[in-house]
C-alpha cells in the first residue's frame, strides 16, 4: 500500500481531482469530511467554543461554521490554535481508516489541504499538488457561492501554490478541461502503481 498525500489551495479542484483517482482505481479519503465528523463530537465542541466564545455556536448548541471560519480565515492565532486541537485528531481517524483499507496493495489518496502548512508531508510516502492560476479558483468560489473577499481571505492564509508545487512530488494542472486532468491523473496513476 502506498499513502499519498493531495492538496492544493482552495477552489483548485482537490475532490474533483480525488474523484478521479477513484475512478482510476485508488481509494480516497477526505480530511475535510473527518473534520466536519469530528466538528460535531461534543468534546469538540465544547474546546472550540472555549476559544472562540458563545457566539460560534448556533441556538441548538452546534458550531456556527460561518462564524468560526470568519474568525479563523481573520485570525491567524485562532487559526493555529484551532489546527493544534484538531489535527492530531484528524490523523488519527486517517490512521483508523487506512487500517480498514482492503487489498493491502491499493493506492490511498488523502485529500490533506494543509499538508505543507503543517509540516505533515513526511507523514505520506509521495505528495501531489493539484493548482489552478487565482483567476480560474476565483470564478470556481464564485459560481459555488463563495463571495471573492472571503475566497481571498482563504486563498492568502495558504502557503503559495507556488510553493506548494515545488514541494510536491507531482504536480496536476487543473486549469484546463476535465479530460485534461484525467489524462495526468492516468499518467500518476500508473506511475504510483508501479511503485
Amino acid at each position: 500500500m502506498i499513502v499519498v498525500a493531495l492538496t492544493g489551495n482552495y477552489g483548485m479542484g482537490k475532490s474533483s481531482v480525488a474523484s478521479l483517482f477513484s475512478k482510476c482505481g485508488a481509494c480516497t479519503l477526505d480530511s475535510d469530511a473527518i473534520v466536519a465528523n469530528l466538528l460535531q463530537k461534543k468534546t469538540v465542541i465544547q474546546e472550540i467554543r472555549k476559544m472562540l466564545g458563545p457566539e460560534a455556536l448556533n441556538s441548538d448548541r452546534r458550531l456556527n461554521k460561518r462564524v468560526v471560519a470568519d474568525i479563523i480565515f481573520h485570525n491567524k492565532a485562532v487559526r493555529k490554535k484551532i489546527e493544534a486541537l484538531l489535527h492530531p485528531l484528524v490523523f488519527k481517524a486517517m490512521e483508523d481508516a487506512i487500517k480498514k483499507i482492503k487489498p493491502d496493495d491499493c493506492v490511498v489518496i488523502i485529500e490533506v489541504p494543509l499538508l505543507f502548512e503543517g509540516g505533515f508531508q513526511k507523514r505520506f510516502d509521495r505528495t501531489i499538488t493539484v493548482c489552478t492560476n487565482q483567476r480560474t479558483a476565483l470564478s470556481r468560489l464564485k459560481k459555488a457561492g463563495v463571495s471573492r473577499k472571503d475566497a481571498l481571505a482563504r486563498l492568502h492564509a495558504q502557503m503559495d501554490i507556488r510553493k506548494k508545487k515545488r514541494l510536491a512530488d507531482y504536480v496536476i494542472n487543473n486549469n484546463g478541461t476535465k479530460q485534461q486532468t484525467l489524462a495526468q491523473v492516468k499518467k500518476i496513476s500508473k506511475d504510483l502503481m508501479e511503485d
